[in-house]
């Protein structure tokens, strides 16, 4: 049989689809954001026990506190490197082991009684978070050109959201029930996750096979490991002791050594040529930006929820405080598909654009407004309607700017620098709440109003950072957005002649393809 190749094709696009590819076509999308949210749920689930974790487990702060910073720093790491293996070896086989690792971790962390276990039941949970890039990048080979933009919005969307609900969710466990459930409850989600990915999506996605890269893992997993550990814990090191500096300083140096292999090596780990693209780079940078700003939220409006009202605080319990903040999250949720259909209609530039003048306004009216929580509820959904739209357009402008063979990889980079964004968000908000008491009710208030003052003016400069950055991105148009690589002319419909096709066991693919498709 003689497979005719468009630039357009994709995997299950077959002509007369099989039960297999119209159950992939049909559950595709919510299976991946399924899997999506299972691997996010994992990042807030101890945040509602983590003051009392000292006290059930028998350890120091400072121990239990690497519970929480050992899942973020591994999923940092990890995500780039599964959106890689998920290129090589298939992005469905990767989904599955990365889904089955998650499993393993929240079942090490349900039957810990100490602190070690939890803390490798954690680091085996961040490993999980990976599926999420995974996810966006088999979105192109498996839905038409038409659904992949709102598809991959939707998946990308669960990173938010599943942080977001997850805190609601695991307070209310954490409340009226051993704290060991929560893990039960992590295992559970993730063994349903498990089932549905391998019974909706097609027996394997193409894959470029290939040697690993495993000095590229080294050098990166050990360069950013060391930045990310500065970011989360630099205020308990103190941001200009030894320790700090040799940590940063060697990291920095790591990670210099790591590109200059990464430009060198014939199969890298991440294609540092693709990833320095202006479309690319460009991307990645308004993505760090968009999180810093989303977390200079994340963190700002649960302290000043649940703040006394005596030093302008809400006074609201982390159940309540919680429940006031999980709106946000199904907004990001609900604007998934109507961001799709924007994106469709106008582009993922404009749409990344409008996200960040939104969530500029929402910090803007949270610099000028009296905070309440309604008022928080107001402008927090303001800033999960704006983080929905811009977590949309982002994987469809590094689809559209990446090879097929790169897709993983490069969504896997773009995931990393939201990560890096939220930790440098994050480290600087920590920063700037770590507010001292002053003697007096009006004094205490005034220092507070200060500091809150200064973290939505961060998260302010964070949202027009990634709108300038958003602007200079080179513009496709709405034809462009298909989520597929536009590489030249479209091919269209076009037949190559035999002799122009090379053939693999009995398929013939053309010798320009930048994927193999057999139908």
């Amino acid at each position: 049989m003689v497979t005719r190749y468009t630039d357009d094709t994709h995997v299950g696009a077959q002509t007369t689809p099989d039960s297999h590819t119209k159950r992939a076509l049909r559950w595709a999308g919510p299976a991946l954001a399924f899997a999506g949210l299972g691997g996010s749920f994992t990042q807030t689930i101890l945040i509602p026990i983590q003051g009392e974790l000292p006290e059930l487990l028998g350890a120091s702060a400072t121990s239990t506190a690497w519970a929480v910073t050992i899942t973020l720093l591994v999923a940092a790491v990890f995500t780039p490197i599964s959106g890689r293996f998920g290129d090589m070896f298939g992005k469905r086989r990767v989904s599955l082991i990365l889904i089955a690792v998650l499993i393993i971790g929240s079942a090490v962390c349900a039957l810990s009684n100490s602190v070690i276990p939890l803390i490798v039941g954690r680091g085996l949970q961040g490993v999980g978070v990976g599926v999420v890039a995974v996810g966006i990048a088999m979105v192109r080979d498996i839905l038409p050109a038409s659904r992949v933009g709102s598809t991959a919005a939707m998946v990308s969307a669960t990173i938010g959201v599943g942080a977001a609900l997850g805190l609601p969710i695991s307070a209310f466990v954490a409340q009226h029930f051993d704290w060991h459930m929560l893990f039960w409850l992590s295992a559970a989600i993730s063994i349903g996750t498990f089932a549905l990915v391998a019974w909706a999506l097609p027996t394997e996605s193409p894959k470029t096979g290939g040697k690993v890269d495993w000095v590229g893992i080294v050098g990166m997993s050990a360069g950013l490991s060391g930045l990310l550990l500065c970011l989360s814990h630099g205020r308990e090191w103190e941001w200009t002791s030894v320790r700090t500096m040799a940590v940063l300083g060697g990291s920095a140096a790591v990670l210099v050594l790591w590109v200059w292999h990464e430009l060198r090596v014939r199969q890298p780990l991440v294609d540092v040529r693709v990833n320095t693209r202006r479309a690319v780079l460009l991307t990645n940078l308004a993505s760090a930006a968009m999180g810093m700003a989303w977390f200079a939220s994340q963190v700002a409006f649960p302290q000043l929820l649940q703040l006394p009202t005596a030093v302008g605080g809400v006074s609201l319990s982390l159940v309540e405080a919680s429940l006031v903040l999980m709106p946000s999250g199904l907004a990001m949720l609900a604007m998934a598909p109507v961001a799709g259909r924007l994106e469709r209609r106008s582009g993922p530039k404009p749409l990344l654009v409008a996200a960040a003048v939104l969530i500029a306004i929402a910090f803007c009216l949270a610099l000028t407004m009296t905070m309440g929580q309604w008022t928080v509820l107001f402008i927090n959904v303001l800033i999960g309607v704006g983080i929905g739209m811009g977590y949309a357009a982002m994987p469809t402008l590094i689809l559209q700017s990446v090879p097929r063979s790169e897709t993983g990889s490069a969504n896997g980079v773009n995931t990393l620098m939201r990560a890096v964004g939220a930790a440098v968000g994050a480290a600087v908000v920590g920063a700037v709440l770590a507010i001292e008491p002053a003697p007096g009710a009006a004094d205490n208030r005034q220092h507070v109003s200060a500091a809150f003052d200064e973290t939505f003016l961060f998260g302010l400069v964070a949202a027009l950072l990634c709108g300038l950055f958003a602007a200079f991105i080179p513009a496709r148009g709405p034809a462009a957005v298909s989520g597929t690589e536009v590489p030249g002319p479209s091919s269209r419909g076009r037949r190559f002649p035999r002799s122009r096709l090379i053939r693999h066991r009995g398929t013939a693919y053309p010798t320009n393809s930048p994927s193999r498709t057999s139908l």
